[in-house]
């Protein structure tokens, strides 16, 4: 797929371009260097069992479906279903007591993007812009909060079908291309973002009805098998229209404000090397790389909405960044190449070692819980945890006593929002109900409540107080009240 030589995209006026070299011997040559770049930047995902609360989900949703779960039924999230289908794969050939065969499959992931990426720089400005591109990519995909960056979850495994469609549009192959937008979809739903540079393109190129339809069967297919292979309801319930409380700004506005300046601004010292090229040649750029462009607004699009702005949001913004940084850089004198790419391996460093060298409080409270847990539980005698962190399930090695692994579900509780948008009338819908029929027909002998003052805490939410009528308190573990229920 990537032997095609270069040649003018039909989307950028001609620039000044490099001699090519020959396909495969490109390629020979630069995919080895962009895998052992993409091993190297993702050396901290592999410290530690676990990087965040959404890689815990994850693995206790796998658990779950591995045991006659169904997704969307008695397993439920407000994600996808590509993701917990490849932890599910994962956990059925390598077990389910190690993150290690994810990780691996996220290396692979970062390395597919910047070989995408690099093939579309190298078909439109030459074989150097090509190389800068893949370069460039992954410097800046570890430039988040190491918990963002290395983890790997749903933007990490997104980011390859976003840079497929764009190749593929860029090629005017509209059927993969639409193929590879509901794969974005099916992966995040944010990814379907892509769709937008997309449809510029295929309005550019002069759509034939042929394209335009051909573009959408290969975008709503893959998505409606997807529906039928779970359940059409719920995945329509839990994919799109179930999500409106928590796609809400309300609450915690300044703390999420806050958040979002951080999260960018941390991004933005990622990409030193990147944004005084691209500014400085920001009027050359402006009519050659105009869907480049509608690229980076959609996927900043994609991170405003929900108002959450978590850290691992702004991958979406890494590939278009990248690609547009060479073809800055492709258009600014020489020597500017090698300061960017100095730069952005300068910052990728102090970013790999934030990753190796930073505390991680969160994992040593969820393991310590998780130690009491199996202390006070029988291994197959199923738990609740009311709280936001579903890992201390997979790290305890319990099951989950309802199918909401999180008090999110049932409160709206995210992120720290602790504003009026909290409790029990803010829950998903019917969420209440499962959660009382599923307590009723098997109570958990351990509950734990893990809420730590936060405005979701027993104390504020009256039927969950009424639940824990039964039971009694055990002990309690770094903050974290265990609850056994009476003889």
């Amino acid at each position: 797929m990537l032997t095609e030589a270069p040649r003018p995209s039909p989307y950028v006026s001609e620039v000044r371009r490099d001699a090519p070299d020959p396909g495969l011997g490109y390629w020979r040559r630069l995919v080895p260097l962009l895998a052992l770049l993409a091993c190297v930047t993702r050396v901290p995902s592999f410290v530690g069992p676990l990087w965040n609360p959404d890689e815990g989900y994850l693995a206790v949703q796998a658990r779950m479906l591995a045991h006659g779960g169904t997704l969307y039924e008695s397993v439920v999230d407000r994600k996808p279903p590509l993701v917990p289908w490849l932890y599910e794969a994962a956990f059925a050939v390598f077990g389910s007591g190690s993150l290690t065969p994810l990780r691996l499959c996220a290396v692979a992931a970062q390395l597919a993007t910047a070989l995408l990426l690099a093939s579309v720089a190298r078909r439109r400005w030459g074989a150097t812009a090509g190389r800068t591109t893949g370069v460039l990519y992954l410097l800046i995909s570890v430039g988040l909060n190491p918990q963002d960056a290395q983890a790997a979850t749903f933007e990490v495994f997104m980011l390859p079908w976003t840079a497929a469609a764009l190749w593929c549009a860029d090629r005017r192959r509209w059927g993969w291309c639409g193929a590879a937008v509901a794969g974005a979809f099916l992966t995040k739903q944010t990814g379907g973002a892509v769709l937008v540079p997309v449809a510029w393109m295929l309005w550019r190129c002069g759509p034939s009805r042929r394209g335009v339809l051909r573009c959408a069967a290969g975008a709503a297919l893959p998505v409606l098998l997807a529906a039928l292979a779970t359940d059409p309801a719920g995945f329509l319930f839990w994919t799109v229209t179930g999500s409106a409380a928590y796609a809400s700004f309300a609450g915690s506005e300044l703390h999420v404000l806050a958040r979002g300046l951080t999260n960018a601004a941390i991004l933005g010292v990622a990409c030193a090397g990147l944004l005084p090229p691209l500014t400085r040649a920001l009027r050359t750029l402006r009519t050659g790389c105009a869907e480049l462009w509608i690229w980076l607004a959609s996927s900043a699009g994609a991170v405003l909405l929900g108002f959450h702005f978590f850290g691992h949001y702004y991958l979406q913004l890494t590939p278009p960044l990248a690609l547009l940084g060479a073809a800055a850089l492709h258009v600014l004198p020489r020597g500017r190449r090698g300061t960017a790419l100095l730069t952005s391996a300068c910052c990728c460093a102090i970013f790999l070692t934030w990753g190796m060298l930073a505390p991680r409080p969160d994992l040593a409270h969820t393991q310590r819980v998780a130690d009491a847990v199996r202390a006070h539980s029988a291994p197959r005698e199923p738990v609740l945890v009311w709280g936001i962190h579903p890992e201390t399930y997979w790290l305890a090695d319990r099951e989950p006593a309802s199918r909401f692994l999180t008090a999110g579900l049932l409160t709206n509780y995210s992120g720290g929002r602790d504003g009026p948008q909290v409790g029990e009338k803010y829950a998903v819908r019917g969420a209440w109900a499962a959660f009382r029929g599923e307590f009723a027909a098997r109570a958990p002998r351990l509950v734990v409540d893990d809420s730590r003052g936060a405005p979701y805490g027993p104390q504020r939410v009256r039927s969950l107080r009424r639940m824990l009528a039964p039971y009694e308190v055990a002990g309690t573990v770094d903050g974290a009240v265990l609850y056994v229920r009476r003889p």
